[in-house]
């Protein structure tokens, strides 16, 4: 059913892959019969709900009702089910509200992920988790959204600090949570961090698609925007959960036009990261692959880096929960940088010498002397470094 880059999978992972891979209508074969002889179902189910994908194994249980499978089991993905069909219905009210606020402020807005991919996607909103609403606006229209989020009793997170304005390429959102609905909302203003190369808004925009799932006019990227937006997000988190990967399969199953996302690719130097993700669905998720796809797959750099995601994917990497484990935070920095084209490298290590907010609290300057943290930076970092491993050694001594 795969090859042999799962073999050091636990058994109960090789049996969610198997269950995620099977198209509708199938049945069960020997092999998913034997992976569920003496599976920990508990694991089983705590690996479901890492990887968000809990509503697809519920809803193939359902039609499956394999005997093998403990009642507790079906129990519990019916309970997760109900409480995930909940959250997306709130998800569902509270963007159908914002896009109308937001139109009557005249202020364009794209849904990025949420209620609207989901019934993209697979057809009904409770069969994907989501957590939030995540929006895309202009860059300058950013004030007023947020004037707007704060309006309708939205509270930012005031987690970005920066110095020289560097928060519009070091960071591509901002978080609001609204204390009495317990809802949070991504406004962003790029699709990704820096040093990323997309689309801009304006070419974004002009591919929209207007989703049919309320009579409201909510708008969301188009097909092949989607699937730049999706392997662009997915990899750069190193496919780390299978919920990524199960969209871009359910994705590859629509009527994409390749030549022209193969374009769009190429423009974005992304050409490899979407042969990572069509790899990885081929790989792990049983996702058919087809003539057009082969410009993408033809770089050996995209099954590379394929391979290196099956790290995050073998040890249920969390990398949304820190503190990350050093191991990992090592492996995931090196990864990010195999991610990278030449130019983007340079970028990247160019950005390095741009002042941090760490620099303006380690030596407060004046505004009007803040072109002074380009020639401190070196000095400034270096003295950090040294207070923090004094202070390492202290805690070491006292412990």
């Amino acid at each position: 059913m795969r090859n042999d880059h799962t073999g050091e999978f636990s058994q109960e992972l090789k049996l969610l892959l198997a269950l995620l891979e099977m198209e509708e209508g199938t049945a069960l074969t020997f092999e998913h019969w034997e992976l569920m002889q003496d599976a920990d179902w508990h694991e089983f189910i705590a690996l479901a709900r890492h990887h968000r994908v809990f509503p697809t194994i519920n809803r193939k249980l359902q039609e499956l009702r394999p005997i093998r499978v403990p009642a507790f089991v079906i129990g519990m993905f019916q309970r997760d089910y109900y409480r995930n069909t909940i959250q997306m219905l709130a998800l569902s009210g509270e963007m159908e509200l914002l896009a109308s606020q937001f139109l009557n402020k005249e202020i364009r807005v794209l849904f990025l992920k949420g209620p609207v991919i989901a019934a993209d996607l697979y057809g009904d909103v409770s069969l994907r988790t989501s957590c939030d609403l995540d929006i895309l606006v202009p860059m300058d229209r950013l004030e007023a959204a947020e004037a707007h989020l704060l309006s309708l009793g939205y509270v930012k997170d005031e987690y970005i600090t920066s110095v020289l304005n560097d928060w519009k390429w070091r960071h591509h959102h901002m978080t609001f949570m609204h204390p009495q609905k317990g809802i949070k909302v991504e406004v962003h203003w790029r699709l990704n961090p820096a040093p990323s190369k997309e689309p801009g808004f304006e070419d974004l925009w002009s591919r929209r698609r207007q989703s049919a799932l309320i009579s409201r006019p909510i708008y969301y990227l188009g097909r092949e925007d989607l699937f730049l937006f999706l392997v662009s997000h997915g990899a750069r988190h190193g496919w780390s959960r299978l919920r990524w990967l199960l969209d871009i399969k359910q994705l590859m199953n629509q009527k994409l036009d390749w030549p022209k996302l193969i374009q769009l690719l190429r423009k974005h130097q992304l050409l490899h990261i979407g042969g990572q993700a069509i790899c990885l669905a081929a790989k792990l998720l049983a996702a058919p692959l087809r003539e057009e796809m082969r410009p993408i797959l033809a770089s050996r750099k995209a099954e590379w880096l394929a391979e290196d995601t099956l790290f995050y994917v073998q040890r249920t990497v969390n990398l949304h929960s820190p503190p990350v484990p050093k191991d990992v935070e090592r492996y995931h920095r090196q990864y990010l940088l195999a991610l990278m084209t030449t130019r983007q490298k340079l970028l990247f290590f160019a950005s390095i010498l741009h002042p941090l907010a760490e620099d303006a609290k380690t030596l407060p300057l004046p505004a009007k002397l803040h072109f002074l943290y380009f020639p401190l930076r070196p000095i400034l970092w270096a003295s950090r470094k040294i207070w923090n491993r004094s202070s390492e050694k202290k805690r070491e001594a006292s412990a």
